[in-house]
């Protein structure tokens, strides 16, 4: 699928995230992973945004326990404060034994199937992860 046959595709009615959350969430659905049994969809980490040192997380997995994903919007993830705090947030969650990995937008909405599966073996192809 090419970027052009995408892009003025929205997620569905309802969908509390964005359409690259909505597209790694099928992904994984796709892939057997059960949500609320297997991963949670926005988990609040540590007492989420309310929380000092709290965070969202998109995708917090249960099995396997120790892995999290993140989307890298191209809007809310550029520049030099939010790269900084999501490395700050990668170095948060290693510290409770949490490897985050994080999947660009961009790679998403290219090729959704690869770069969930690449998240889900640990490998993190983002631009954050090079």
């Amino acid at each position: 699928m090419t970027l052009d046959g995408i892009l003025d595709r929205t997620a569905p009615a309802g969908w509390p995230g964005s359409l690259p959350e909505f597209l790694v969430f099928r992904e994984l659905l796709r892939l057997g992973k059960r949500p609320d049994i297997d991963f949670t969809y926005q988990s609040a980490f540590q007492g989420g945004r309310l929380q000092k040192g709290g965070m969202v997380v998109d995708f917090l997995f249960v099995d396997p326990p120790d892995l999290a994903i993140n989307v890298q919007g191209d809007y809310y993830h550029a520049g030099p404060a939010p790269l900084r705090n999501d490395r700050m947030a990668r170095a948060q969650l290693a510290g409770q034994g949490v490897t985050l990995i994080f999947i660009d937008e961009t790679d998403i909405l290219r090729d959704a199937r690869r770069f969930v599966r690449a998240a889900l073996r640990y490998q993190d192809l983002s631009r954050l992860g090079r």
